[in-house]
């Protein structure tokens, strides 16, 4: 049994009213340091949103895998669809070109603005697979592994009414399962990260894990993207149960230790890797606003490489 099957299974016998409080316990014990954290150092697209783009001055989106590689030393990138100018064949065929000449993998697709996957309405629910679908055999068609999409369809406050947040889930449910089992049929996974409203809510994400309960379905942790009254150390501990992918936001770094100024990336790391042993990609994404987008993603990198042992 993989330990992704064996934590549903925990989840499921834990109950939802109750999965906050067992998911804090679930692994027993302190985070424990590792003389060697084993994970990769990836890029997401988002981390260059100023700076790619189509308008005069602007790097082409076509040209991410070489600026990752030869810029930044960095073998691994995740796109994001609004990011991409087109999203046919000859357009993408250029892109994986590009991505195979620089020794790049593309990982997967960070997807927004296509559709409430929980939206009341069935049709538009059903517009909304449709949509990523595509998005899905996109990244499929470019060598990836995963799309994340947004869970939304809710007030942003729904979280805080139960009787609401369940009939959201409810009504999520099918959809999410039509989406893991198409995903299935071209081996990629659909993740949710905490992206505001419900998914920022850990309670409310975990109840959504379980309720979809398919080996495709999972998480995307961002470091960064949680309320202020959401602890973001259990938070991500929370997450990572059902992680496919990890994405270490980042904002400032203190100019003489590297150290990131808001959040507390070695703890956090000892969350991902030595607790919940997560060996996949971290991926970078950059957004301050005091460093240049290039020098906050190799400030980031320096510090993810000095975690890493």
């Amino acid at each position: 049994m993989s330990s992704t099957q064996s934590r549903r299974d925990f989840f499921k016998v834990a109950g939802a009213a109750g999965v906050a409080l067992a998911a804090s316990t679930l692994e027993g014990g302190p985070v424990m340091a590792a003389e060697k954290r084993d994970f990769q150092i990836s890029l997401a697209g988002w981390s260059l949103h100023r700076s790619i783009g189509e308008g005069e001055g602007k790097i082409p989106m076509l040209d991410m895998p070489k600026l990752a590689r030869q810029e930044f030393g960095i073998g691994a990138i995740e796109l994001v669809n609004q990011m991409l100018p087109a999203s046919d064949a000859a357009y993408l065929d250029k892109l994986a070109k590009n991505a195979a000449d620089n020794d790049v993998q593309i990982l997967l697709t960070m997807v927004d603005g296509e559709g409430a996957i929980g939206h009341p309405d069935a049709g538009e629910r059903q517009d909304a697979v449709a949509r990523h679908q595509k998005w899905i055999d996109v990244t499929s068609y470019l060598g990836g592994h995963t799309i994340r999409m947004n869970w939304t369809g809710a007030p942003n406050d729904i979280a805080a009414r139960p009787a609401e947040l369940k009939a959201f889930i409810d009504r999520c449910v099918p959809e999410f399962r039509t989406l893991c089992d198409y995903g299935d049929s071209k081996n990629i996974n659909v993740v949710i990260e905490n992206h505001g409203g419900a998914s920022s809510e850990p309670g409310a994400l975990m109840q959504l894990m379980v309720a979809v309960d398919h080996p495709r379905f999972g998480t995307l942790p961002d470091f960064g993207n949680f309320p202020e009254h959401v602890d973001k150390y259990l938070a991500t501990d929370l997450m990572m149960n059902f992680a496919k992918a990890v994405s270490a936001k980042c904002y400032d770094f203190d100019d003489q230790t590297g150290v990131e100024t808001s959040l507390d990336f070695e703890r956090l790391m000892a969350i991902v890797v030595d607790q919940h042993g997560y060996h996949g990609h971290v991926g970078i994404e950059f957004e301050g606003s005091r460093l240049s987008e290039f020098d906050g993603i190799k400030a980031c990198k320096k510090l993810l490489e000095s975690l890493q042992g």
